[in-house]
């Protein structure tokens, strides 16, 4: 055989070696490849490797394909992805969710960027779970959000057979179990992190240009005579608490339309109270407010600025502002400067099968 025809033979064959290499990795997989664990942007202090329990690539990998999969809700048609939208920064953009069957909610998805790290183990509008993981099962069993039972979608997953590998490889055996799933969709959402906004390059000294006199003029309102970091503090803008700012109360009733987190603490010093949210990238959470009432950033300013909706249990935080019309247009300038990076993602376009 002339060395012509031997090294044809072999390209051709290295060649179907290669074919064959790439008809092994299936599409789920190529849509879903492993990726490093992401590095904490510019104004977020903690890295996710001091997690006592840091995610893992391949737990993240995992829960990216369970949080967005339909097939974990009752009727294939809602995943956690659903309500929190990856171009909302995990929120939503209407005043309340939508779940199995179109049935409406009665409050708005939360993001839960930056919430790796938490002054207090409080997730939910109302505090009622402990931890990102217990979070992360709760909308599974909620009969109008995807409206299953754990059970159930441990036995659609376990029926899966393209799922198990993944499990195997992101906790060392392929058994599906409950604790698992909760992991693997809190390590996911773990790695959803925001900094690295035009706030946190100028406040860093990074780049004085960053943001306008407005911002900072805004800064000043949000620090200041505005009152807004009492609660709006640290690297992601939170305090984790719940206050009472007389959303959703009604006079004429002398009842609040939802009473908050007082339905898991039975304190009646929290009737109508919620968690602060974070205003970190507030401009993708419109509408605002537990359920949505203000359409947008101008209209949370101003109920702020008039002191909130009087009730007797409104929080003794707020108090009216006396803002001018400068102000409030600087606040809102200042949180928009709060947009960042780093929690960008887009759904996988393949799951296993």
């Amino acid at each position: 055989m002339s060395s012509l025809l031997k090294s044809a033979l072999v390209a051709v064959s290295g060649l179907c070696l290669a074919c064959s290499a790439a008809q092994q990795t299936p599409p789920w997989e190529a849509a879903n490849p492993i990726q490093p664990i992401p590095a904490s942007p510019l104004g977020i202090e903690q890295n996710l490797a001091d997690l006592p329990d840091p995610p893992t690539p391949e737990r993240v990998r995992l829960g990216r394909w369970l949080f967005h999969d339909k097939r974990l809700s009752a009727d294939g048609t809602i995943s956690c992805g659903t309500c929190h939208i990856p171009a909302h920064a995990f929120s939503e953009p209407t005043p309340v969710s939508t779940g199995i069957g179109g049935q409406k909610g009665g409050r708005k998805s939360p993001s839960f960027v930056n919430q790796a790290w938490t002054l207090y183990p409080h997730f939910f509008w109302d505090g009622r779970a402990a931890t990102l993981e217990a979070q992360a099962l709760g909308p599974v069993e909620n009969p109008i959000e995807m409206g299953n039972t754990h059970t159930a979608m441990l036995s659609t997953l376990q029926g899966i057979q393209g799922y198990a590998p993944y499990f195997q490889e992101a906790f060392g055996t392929p058994e599906i179990t409950l604790e698992r799933v909760a992991k693997a969709i809190a390590d996911y959402e773990r790695t959803r992190m925001s900094g690295n906004s035009p706030w946190d390059r100028w406040r860093h000294g990074k780049d004085e240009a960053a943001v306008s006199d407005a911002v900072k003029k805004g800064h000043d309102v949000f620090f200041n005579k505005g009152g807004c970091s009492q609660c709006h503090f640290g690297q992601n803008f939170t305090d984790s608490r719940f206050h009472n700012l007389g959303v959703g109360w009604s006079a004429e009733k002398a009842a609040f339309a939802d009473v908050g987190r007082f339905a898991i603490s039975q304190d009646s010093t929290e009737l109508g109270a919620f968690k602060t949210p974070t205003v970190r990238d507030c401009t993708k959470h419109a509408p605002f407010m537990h359920d949505g009432s203000l359409a947008t950033l101008a209209d949370v300013v101003e109920h702020y600025n008039k002191g909130g909706n009087a009730n007797p249990w409104l929080s003794p935080m707020i108090q009216p502002l006396g803002l001018t019309e400068e102000e409030k247009q600087a606040l809102v300038a200042f949180m928009e400067a709060l947009d960042g990076e780093g929690y960008q993602d887009s759904p996988p376009t393949a799951f296993p099968l």
